[in-house]
């Protein structure tokens, strides 16, 4: 990838919220389905403020100084797509059913989640940032989205969907690399990680063990089921994630040669149950145990 032309296409990408129509009316929804609608938007901004919190931390680690342009126009979406949500809440919160506020797991989660990624390896964060790229991303968001069936929600998010194409690029790309013969040899003669540092990364992994499995039910695993129910757009998001780390040199690396333990466990029913204690341990949904075609 020639990161240079990837900047200039990150920043020739960047649009404001005031370019939509905000004017056009909302549609008349049953009062179940604008409860449902409002409380995912107001999910969905505080997801986008979590992905430029993460997008900042690595920033902050980029040692391409390119690299770091990139993913401080990332920042930028991330913020416009939180502001986007929030404007969406309110513009389909007609009757003013309640006061709808985010998530309490998703809340508690985001803050440990970006406390980890301080923490661990570069390569260990990567992973984790492109499980949720695709899982939240390009699956949840996008059925939000066919659920709401409104222009409104539609413009919005091609807009979005137009930048997290870019951040799912460079997820991709930042996984092959990390995995390549010239970083591993690289990393072979970084100093090693101190007994603090390995203590912090571990406690703040603690806190992810406990609180991943709420927040993926809550903020993910229950709305899918209603704005997902055929599994077409998580089954996509899977598949886009197979392919990536079955690459011959991703699938060595221990986080994706894990999943794929944990996928090959999971298709036999005497070890199934070791599959998803694994991917537990691993603070990974278990959906990741579909091994998609």
């Amino acid at each position: 990838m020639d990161l240079h032309r990837m900047l200039e296409k990150c920043q020739r990408g960047q649009w404001r919220t005031e370019e939509l129509d905000w004017s056009r009316p909302p549609p008349v929804m049953p009062p179940e389905k604008e409860r449902a609608v409002v409380q995912y938007f107001t999910d969905m901004a505080g997801i986008e403020r979590l992905a430029a919190a993460l997008f900042e931390t690595q920033r902050l680690h980029a040692e391409d100084p390119v690299l770091a342009r990139i993913f401080a126009t990332f920042v930028a979406d991330e913020q416009r797509h939180a502001r986007t949500a929030e404007l969406l809440a309110a513009h389909y919160d007609v009757r003013q059913l309640e006061v709808y506020r985010q998530s309490d797991e998703l809340r508690v989660f985001a803050f440990h989640f970006v406390e980890m990624l301080r923490h661990v390896p570069a390569e260990v964060a990567t992973t984790y940032i492109t499980v949720g790229e695709l899982l939240l991303d390009v699956a949840l968001l996008r059925s939000i989205d066919a659920y709401v069936d409104d222009d409104m929600s539609r413009d919005a998010m091609e807009r979005i969907n137009r930048d997290e194409s870019r951040h799912i690029a460079i997820d991709f790309y930042m996984t092959e690399y990390y995995a390549s013969d010239a970083y591993q040899a690289w990393l072979r003669k970084q100093p090693w990680r101190s007994l603090s540092q390995h203590v912090s990364a571990i406690w703040s992994f603690g806190h992810i063990l406990r609180h991943a499995r709420p927040f993926f039910r809550d903020v993910f695993l229950e709305p899918m089921q209603r704005v997902d129910p055929t599994g077409r757009r998580l089954t996509e998001a899977l598949a886009r994630y197979q392919a990536l780390i079955e690459r011959p040199g991703v699938r060595r690396r221990p986080l994706p040669a894990l999943i794929l333990l944990a996928q090959w466990l999971s298709a036999h029913r005497t070890t199934s149950g070791v599959a998803r204690r694994l991917a537990r341990t691993m603070g990974l949904p278990t959906v990741l145990l579909q091994r998609a075609a």
